[in-house]
């Protein structure tokens, strides 16, 4: 069996044809999107509707979650940008997805942790670089999950690790579609992927244990750049040329 397993699309398209295009010569069995998809100021309605075309295992981010539930304060500048840009269909697709999934015996996916969307998983934030968190953090956030492989995103950081006590194997794939970020929650720090490339995995399994592949393909990211600054989102564009954020203090902390 082989997954493609992707995540954090953040509305960008072309980011996403990219990674699609790679699929149809990967040709996986299935495709597992752990969430967070149109939400961002790039192309909000494009990408729901490629992803509503293709039906895809997808689970609900938190970007996903406030955007369907339409009650945004305005200084949530990006989930407005979004909703204002959604047809009348997209935000139900995103409030119709599931939390978590299982789409294969013995894989579990969620957005960030099986108990919370928008709770890093992998990633302890006690300064403006969050750090690697230890076996013992990570379990206690899995709670009871027990799956074998245990798919997350959130993050925005390609990760593969294994637990020793419990044996189990954790995938983050990265983002496809915006590898850097600021976030003002617990305390102000930024995501850095540290290339622009669009960002996937393939998990392939013949009955013995899993293999992966961490993908990372190239496409206009200039042109996504320059999609964000055309909306007013300079802090979107830097991220997206380069895959990296850049110092808080001269960007400040968006959500």
């Amino acid at each position: 069996m082989r997954i493609a397993v992707l995540a954090d699309i953040h509305a960008n398209v072309r980011a996403l044809q990219a990674v699609i295009d790679d699929l149809e010569r990967a040709r996986p069995d299935m495709v597992v999107n752990l969430g967070d998809c149109v939400s961002g100021p790039l192309w909000p309605e494009e990408t729901a509707r490629l992803l509503i075309e293709r039906d895809w295992i997808t689970v609900r981010g938190n970007h996903d979650r406030v955007v369907a539930a339409r009650n945004i304060p305005p200084e949530n500048r990006t989930d407005s940008f979004t909703l204002d840009r959604l047809s009348g269909g997209s935000p139900a697709w995103l409030s119709a997805l599931p939390v978590t999934a299982r789409p294969a015996p013995g894989v579990f996916a969620c957005h960030a942790t099986p108990g919370h969307d928008d709770t890093y998983l992998a990633e302890t934030v006690d300064g403006p670089d969050p750090r690697l968190s230890g076996e013992s953090e990570i379990l206690a956030r899995l709670g009871d999950e027990t799956a074998p492989l245990v798919l997350f995103g959130h993050s925005h950081t390609p990760r593969l690790l294994h637990l020793a006590s419990s044996g189990q194997t954790l995938l983050n794939p990265g983002s496809v579609g915006l590898p850097g970020y600021s976030d003002a929650t617990p305390i102000p720090h930024r995501m850095q992927a540290g290339s622009p490339h669009a960002r996937y995995c393939l998990a392939e399994s013949d009955g013995d244990g899993w293999r992966f592949e961490m993908r990372a393909i190239a496409y206009d990211w200039a042109e996504a750049a320059e999609q964000a600054r055309r909306n007013g989102r300079p802090d979107w564009a830097r991220p997206l040329e380069t895959g990296f954020y850049g110092p808080l203090a001269d960007q400040g902390v968006e959500p």
